[in-house]
């Protein structure tokens, strides 16, 4: 989705994922952003990063009009199937960056800069209460940066790895994790 919050600004792309348990996930410009959602009547109560914020949204899609808190702004929604996509080889290279899933301690770090990556390839290790959480690539790429080392403590979406790839758009922005127990 697309956020146009003046008409003449610049929009701002939101990804929106919906999960089979019904809890959602936003990333707001590659920032990770905890939501949750209720329909109340024909509004939602929507709460962004602990914000609580009463939305109303009307038009038909993809094009809806979106009121919260009295401002108004434009949205634009795609889904994955609706968006079309362009032939991989026109694809430009994009930069992501791996963010940690979790607070925890960095016990491996398995790539260096420069290093070409497969998907599903294992990248860091971070762990946390005992557990042991492999952060994958979610796609193929060359290691741009790693911001971390072995035994650096971390916040959960802290920057790991910074990953290119010309199909990282449809990436998720932390990669995949496993959790495994420690030894």
């Amino acid at each position: 989705m697309s956020l146009q919050p003046e008409s003449q600004s610049e929009p701002v792309a939101v990804v929106l994922i919906e999960h089979p348990s019904g809890a959602l996930t936003a990333t707001v410009e590659g920032r990770l952003v905890e939501v949750d959602a209720v329909r109340v009547g024909s509004q939602f109560s929507v709460r962004v990063d602990g914000q609580v914020v009463d939305l109303s949204a009307g038009g038909k899609l993809p094009e809806l009009a979106l009121t919260a808190a009295g401002l108004r702004t434009r949205a634009r929604v795609e889904s994955d199937r609706a968006r079309p996509s362009p032939p991989a080889a026109h694809r430009p290279a994009q930069a992501k960056i791996l963010r940690s899933p979790m607070p925890g301690r960095v016990v491996r770090v398995s790539v260096q800069a420069g290093d070409r990556v497969e998907a599903g390839q294992a990248l860091v290790v971070v762990e946390a209460m005992k557990m042991e959480n492999e952060v994958f690539a979610a796609w193929p790429g060359t290691v741009l940066e790693v911001h971390v080392g072995a035994g650096a403590t971390v916040e959960a979406n802290a920057k790991l790895i910074t990953l290119s790839s010309s199909v990282a758009a449809s990436a998720t922005p932390a990669g995949s994790s496993t959790r495994t127990p420690s030894r």
